[in-house]
């Protein structure tokens, strides 16, 4: 039996409890669905890095590819200058033409064979992307179905008149409940990050003032928390689904730093020449220095949050790094947090 389940039945069910067939059968039914959600989940994470290592390393290549290219042109501008005489008026001359003439047909052929090494370099990334969209559509799935049956038969236990639960026992379901959220959330974020890449860059005119104003909305800010807007943010263009993630990402991440505590979130932006330079500050707990570069890694989490699925500050850098914009944060213990990313500015 998985050993969190495991450790959660010893800690909420009572030996009562377990005497019972139903809450075996029950529990036996989690735990086969523990398992292949674990063995579904660790495949998506091992497609999800292979795929990053492959693109990482084809990024140097590529780079090493163009340095090459740049040094090939000068060495051709070189040979163009020195080319340029009227004529060869000896043997020498003549003789260092030639040379010079094999020396340019030698660096043409190299600079065909590196486009051509780079084209199918690059047709092979788009095929691995590709695979890797669709698996990821189909883990998600597969995970999806034994979360939902779990979900419909808990739901159903819990509103049954005569089920007999303790209050105990029902708050353990609905804890239950709470980890199929979370486990839902992740499996979507898995999804939503492997299909970054097929966005649109600069598909619709956004303004983002009207954006933040519905993400407002949409998470019911508690009483405790003052969100402050500044009116002058901007008009842009890119996928709208996308940076709504962006901004909602963020400032669900302020508004977790308070725990229960009052506080300030505000949003805003600064033009800075060919970009837009905008941030989300919080005057919450903040960050300690050391973790400033592991929480954008994907399922990386500071702390061991229920709502936290340790994938949606991964998004917002991916989506960030889609743009060609960079993101970085400021922060200082005790006293809040600035996450700062930056959009290129289109016509």
């Amino acid at each position: 039996m998985n050993k969190l389940l495991t450790r959660q039945i010893k800690k909420y069910l009572s030996d009562d409890d377990l005497k019972s067939a139903e809450v075996q059968n029950f529990i036996n039914a989690i735990d086969r669905s523990y398992i292949n959600y674990e063995n579904q989940f660790k495949m998506s994470q091992r497609a999800t890095k292979i795929s990053s290592d492959e693109l990482y390393d084809a990024n140097v290549k590529l780079r090493k590819d163009a340095e090459n290219q740049k040094k090939i042109i000068n060495s051709l501008k070189y040979v163009v200058k020195v080319l340029k005489l009227e004529s060869a008026d000896n043997l020498n001359d003549v003789e260092e033409s030639v040379d010079l003439v094999k020396f340019i047909e030698k660096q043409s052929n190299e600079i065909l064979a590196a486009n051509k090494i780079r084209e199918n370099l690059l047709s092979n990334l788009e095929l691995k992307n590709e695979e890797l969209n669709n698996y990821a559509h189909i883990v998600s799935h597969d995970l999806k179905t034994p979360l939902r049956s779990i979900d419909t038969l808990l739901n159903w236990v819990i509103e049954d008149e005569d089920n007999d639960l303790t209050d105990d026992s029902t708050e353990h379901f609905s804890l239950i409940l709470k980890n199929l959220e979370k486990m839902d959330a992740l499996i979507n974020g898995i999804l939503n990050y492997s299909t970054i890449e097929n966005s649109e860059l600069f598909r619709d005119e956004i303004k983002t003032l009207d954006l933040i104003k519905e993400i407002k909305q949409t998470l019911l800010f508690p009483e405790n928390i003052e969100l402050i807007i500044d009116q002058k943010l901007p008009i842009v263009k890119g996928d709208k689904f996308r940076l709504h993630q962006v901004f909602q990402n963020l400032i669900q991440n302020a508004m977790g730093s308070f725990e229960g505590k009052a506080g300030k979130v505000e949003v805003g932006v600064e033009c800075k020449g060919k970009e837009w330079e905008f941030y989300v500050s919080d005057t919450g707990k903040g960050i300690d220095e050391i973790y400033h570069e592991r929480i954008f890694r994907i399922f990386e989490s500071l702390e061991n949050n229920i709502n936290n699925s340790g994938i949606g500050l991964s998004i917002v850098k991916k989506i960030v790094n889609f743009y060609g914009g960079k993101i970085w944060l400021d922060s200082e213990v005790s006293k809040g947090t600035t996450f700062y990313f930056t959009i290129p500015k289109t016509e």
